[in-house]
């Protein structure tokens, strides 16, 4: 069972695909931004007419950033789904990385939209700008910290028989997502297409990020409810469930807006420093019974 597991693990999420699938992100981010700069002349130029929502992605040449951001922000999340077999800190960190990414991509969606006036004063979209580059300190600090942390934290490479059960299972996990992350994005795509030739078209956060959230936070329970068949010691299950406490957190973030968002992807962040340097510098042995630490 366990072979065959790896195997499937391996084929759809090992090195040498995770390589594959690096180069194509690159690769379709390079063409997709040359293919939105295109459109963007056409529009300006007056050969083609975009209408409706859709039209703020033409709006100027920031505009076409857009694109590349969220084929990148797509790789991101396989990523993330790779680091599910590590640990909670692993995945947690990388969900970090995703929702800096997220904030960023907000902020280069609103300077394209911001049209500057001789007055100076400071209007609606310019103070929302203004909190949203606060909230990037914010998430990029928090990240950095954390990835500092989890490096501090001695490991052993050497996992008991326990410790091999619970990574298959996870990787199980992680293999299942797979399939769900691409029938989320196919889906996502399709119905903004839809929405589009309708006269919508709008892009948020929301789209796709919003159900893959949820479907993490499932699977990111699942493997905490399997944590307790192979250890239940207090310290290491409240870590691992306030990873997932702060995963909500930005599973929430993503489906609000304005000021609320940006105060729920800081505290996320500020959350998922804070359980990991407590758990630092208190040096708790978090997986003592399994004879290492996996981070």
């Amino acid at each position: 069972m366990i072979p065959l597991i790896d195997r499937c693990h391996q084929l759809v999420l090992g090195d040498e695909t995770a390589n594959l699938v690096r180069k194509l992100a690159i690769l379709s981010a390079i063409l997709g931004f040359v293919a939105h700069i295109v459109v963007w002349v056409f529009h300006d130029l007056g050969h083609i007419t975009i209408s409706g929502d859709s039209s703020e992605l033409v709006k100027s040449p920031l505009s076409t950033l857009y694109t590349p951001f969220s084929i990148l922000l797509a790789y991101e999340v396989y990523e993330l789904i790779r680091t599910i077999p590590d640990s909670f800190s692993s995945s947690v960190g990388k969900q970090f990385e995703i929702a800096t990414l997220l904030v960023v991509r907000e902020i280069l969606k609103r300077l394209s939209e911001i049209e500057i006036t001789g007055d100076w004063s400071i209007g609606e979209d310019l103070s929302i700008l203004l909190v949203e580059c606060a909230a990037f300190i914010v998430l990029f600090y928090t990240s950095i910290s954390y990835h500092k942390i989890s490096l501090e934290i001695q490991h052993e490479d050497d996992p008991s028989g326990l410790v091999s059960s619970f990574i298959s299972y996870k990787k199980i996990i992680a293999t299942a997502m797979v399939p769900v992350f691409l029938s989320i994005a196919a889906f996502s795509f399709v119905s903004w297409l839809n929405d589009a030739n309708d006269g919508g078209g709008g892009v948020d956060r929301g789209i796709f990020f919003l159900e893959f959230f949820t479907f993490l936070i499932l699977a990111d329970i699942l493997i905490l409810l399997i944590s307790y068949w192979f250890y239940t010691d207090f310290a290491n299950l409240a870590r691992n469930t306030g990873f997932v406490l702060s995963t909500v957190v930005i599973r929430v973030a993503i489906s609000s807006s304005g000021l609320s968002s940006m105060i729920l992807f800081s505290l996320s962040g500020v959350l998922g420093v804070a359980i990991i340097g407590i758990s630092s510098r208190l040096n708790l042995d978090f997986e003592r019974y399994n004879g290492t630490i996996r981070n």
